[in-house]
């Protein structure tokens, strides 16, 4: 899958992306017609510490799934991001089943 990842107020590192890339090529399993994806990273209340916020938008024909979570360390987000996309995705395939 092709995703855009933005990192806001910061540069994300290589191994944070290929993590992230890895984590993304994953929901393919689940669905396999996913156009693409865009990840947001973005750092917030930095006196907490679960400050690390992510967010992944997943097209697919017809509609949009959008997740987000915070956590300790932006793998921590991410992983509890694609997660939450899993199952929007068995969700939606679901769907699309039953309308067939």
């Amino acid at each position: 899958m092709k995703i855009t990842i933005q990192a806001i107020h910061f540069t994300a590192a290589d191994h944070l992306k290929d993590f992230i890339q890895k984590k993304c090529d994953k929901l393919d399993h689940f669905f396999d017609r996913i156009t693409d994806g865009n990840v947001i990273l973005k750092v917030q209340h930095e006196e907490n510490k679960a400050n690390k916020y992510a967010e992944i938008i997943v097209n697919v024909p017809g509609e949009k799934l959008v997740a987000h979570a915070n956590g300790a360390s932006f793998e921590e987000a991410v992983d509890t991001v694609t997660n939450k996309l899993k199952e929007q995705l068995r969700r939606y395939k679901g769907k699309m089943k039953a309308h067939v």
